[in-house]
């Protein structure tokens, strides 16, 4: 990987209310380690947020050079931490490192090809693992992992031991961790078919009984015909 220069300064002062001074300056609070021993230094955020930018997850090898001071070393960004409110930069760990002696860093994983259940069947391709970690020398830090998913039917699993790592670079996570799976396409929303209203049979209407010549109308027929019951006369 091309690697990039950083520029850092010394700081004396810590605290929380020296770190707030500092960023309010334009900088932020880093700490470099790994070395003979551990260097309080500032960065530019800017740069900091430049440099990792387009480059996923993958730790990057960067030149670090003091302010000041014409030697350099290399070194990685091991963390950094945001604000969880403005989610500015506020604080950057650096590992200075050597060219001999292999470190672990987390790489970028890159699907590469069109999964065959994705092309013929409509299938969903998942990255289930965005990133792997690694051992290797730091000047052989892969910019990412290919992960060729052309043969991927439905159902198909590509795991961590199917990957293609380049030389000199080793895995670490479990050999049988998902990578990228092929689900089956999403089921169509089913149109639900439209059910004929039930006609409603009219209700039967009743013959009313006409009471004979001379013959007074009942309680009965008087409900038939809708009408109340008039109440008797009382007994004088």
């Amino acid at each position: 990987m091309p690697m990039q220069e950083l520029t850092i300064k010394r700081r004396e002062g810590t605290g929380k209310q020296f770190a707030k001074r500092l960023r309010r300056q334009g900088v932020v609070p880093a700490i470099l380690y790994g070395g003979a021993k551990n260097e309080l230094v500032t960065v530019d955020p800017k740069s900091v947020l430049r440099m990792i930018a387009g480059h996923g997850s993958t730790t990057q090898l960067l030149t670090v050079k003091m302010d000041g001071e014409g030697s350099s070393r290399l070194a990685i960004i091991r963390a950094m931490q945001f604000d969880p409110v403005s989610e500015n930069l506020i604080h950057v760990d650096l590992q200075e490192v050597s060219t001999d002696k292999p470190i672990t860093v987390r790489v970028a994983v890159h699907p590469v090809g069109e999964a065959v259940g994705v092309r013929d069947t409509k299938g969903i391709l998942n990255l289930v693992l965005h990133e792997v970690s690694v051992s290797c020398l730091p000047t052989v830090i892969p910019e990412r992992i290919d992960a060729d998913v052309s043969e991927l039917a439905i159902g198909d699993v590509l795991t961590i031991a199917d990957l293609s790592v380049p030389e000199g670079v080793r895995v670490l996570n479990d050999p049988g961790q998902a990578v990228a799976t092929v689900s089956p396409p999403m089921a169509e929303e089913e149109v639900a078919p439209v059910v004929a209203a039930a006609v409603t049979a009219e209700p039967e209407v009743l013959t009313e009984r006409k009471p004979k010549e001379g013959e007074e109308a009942t309680p009965a027929d008087d409900a038939k015909k809708g009408k109340r019951p008039e109440k008797a006369e009382k007994d004088k």
